[in-house]
């Protein structure tokens, strides 16, 4: 299609209502200590990050009250939200078709309501979330500790637009990749449902195959089956952590080959399986640092700050300090460890301590308790689960090549060459 762009700054774009176009809330006006058990949901980066243009888990709620009090900050079905510090170019559209007609933004957040004769919403979305505007964002941003942008970079950004029939028709173009993306999301959370249920039937609730002839004998924490035995997680497997090369020497990070990888990496794409890291450090950066180097398919626990985030790695992989990797061996196979992870993460959180941030050391992990199935259910469960997660990685490969496509159309669909 041949397209005639015009450049239009983003507060060219808005609608013709107070608060249109504005940030989070200043100050002490909305914290932790505002939140409730129900009421208005609060966005957070939480809610941008992910395969899915607005996710509606995790949420935390402030009352209708504080809502009111924060009417400048509310969002409502339609309206764009930015990350503002921290990771940039984080990008949500909430739905027009939202069962939920009010949010308030996070003090990190910018929102905008767009004059839908100007623009179309969803096409802002893809050009606000392409790889080039994100890489702008980056470059724009002030850089005293935590990156960020502010409503005044954002106001005055110019966004390059093609007319509004061309910008529906792209959108439309992209959006079918992303219903494609959202088919398969719903087909691995499906896998996902079905490999932890298995794994809490077998064994949290004990009704694997063959339970109703096993004996069951009195243990430390209750009742457990005969031949299933209580150890210390130091004894189970093995764990290791990681560490981090100096950021301010280039030497360690030029032409980084070697996936490293942070927290923020496993908190954004929260899948089974990671493949790829966002910063890579090369051999140097590796020797002249703590991180250790861990085969694929390991599981990596964040330890730290969000503790629990949980994946496998899929090619020889370090991370830094915020993670506690395991290692899994014959009798603690990968599968079964993955999910004894996700199924203990409230223990290890009750574990974890610190002033400045929530943290469960590797000694405290290693003292956990485990219990150790008989090898023969361990390994049929392996058995039974290793299709189910052949498939859901196969899924989520298929979802990162339609993301790679529908990324690389939209400066092609914009070129005015086509």
């Amino acid at each position: 299609m041949r397209t005639e762009l015009q450049s239009v700054k983003v507060s060219d774009l808005q609608a013709e209502k107070r608060w249109a176009l504005n940030g989070g809330p200043f100050g002490s006006k909305l914290s932790s200590k505002h939140y409730a058990d129900h009421g208005v949901p609060v966005i957070r980066g939480k809610n941008l990050s992910g395969p899915t243009k607005f996710s509606f888990e995790e949420f935390v709620y402030v009352t209708e009250k504080k809502a009111d009090e924060l009417r400048a900050n509310n969002a409502h079905p339609g309206d764009l939200v930015f990350t503002q510090r921290g990771t940039l170019g984080q990008v949500g559209l909430i739905p027009a078709d939202s069962p939920i007609k009010r949010f308030v933004i996070s003090q990190s957040q910018m929102k905008l309501t767009v004059d839908e004769s100007k623009a179309d919403p969803l096409f802002l979305y893809y050009y606000f979330t392409s790889e080039e505007t994100v890489q702008d964002m980056h470059n724009m941003a002030f850089s005293s500790g935590v990156p960020h942008i502010n409503l005044g970079l954002l106001r005055d950004y110019k966004v390059n637009l093609p007319d509004l029939p061309t910008q529906r028709k792209i959108a439309g173009i992209l959006s079918a990749y992303d219903d494609l993306m959202e088919n398969n999301l719903r087909r691995i959370k499906i896998l996902e449902q079905m490999a932890q249920s298995l794994y809490r039937e077998w064994f949290v609730h004990f009704r694997f195959p063959g339970h109703e002839s096993v004996k069951f004998k009195d243990s430390e924490l209750g009742r457990i089956p005969e031949g299933w035995v209580w150890r210390k997680v130091g004894n189970a497997f093995e764990i290791q952590g990681g560490g981090t090369p100096s950021t301010t020497n280039e030497e360690y990070w030029v032409d980084g080959d070697i996936q490293w990888y942070s927290p923020r990496d496993l908190t954004a794409e929260g899948t089974m399986f990671i493949e790829k890291s966002a910063a890579r450090i090369n051999e140097l950066g590796l020797r002249k640092s703590a991180a250790k180097m861990f085969p694929a398919y390991s599981v990596m626990l964040t330890s730290r700050a969000t503790i629990g985030a949980i994946a496998i790695n899929t090619v020889p992989s370090c991370t830094n300090q915020g993670f506690i990797t395991c290692l899994p061996n014959s009798e603690v196979p990968i599968y079964f460890l993955y999910q004894w992870l996700k199924a203990n993460v409230e223990t290890f959180i009750l574990h974890a301590s610190g002033a400045t941030f929530k943290e469960i050391s590797r000694g405290v992990f290693k003292g956990l308790d485990f219990l150790q199935p008989q090898a023969e259910l361990v390994q049929r469960y392996q058995q039974v689960v290793s299709p189910i997660a052949d498939q859901l990685l196969n899924l989520q490969r298929r979802n990162q090549t339609l993301r790679r496509t529908r990324d690389l159309l939209l400066p092609k669909l914009l070129s005015p060459s086509n």
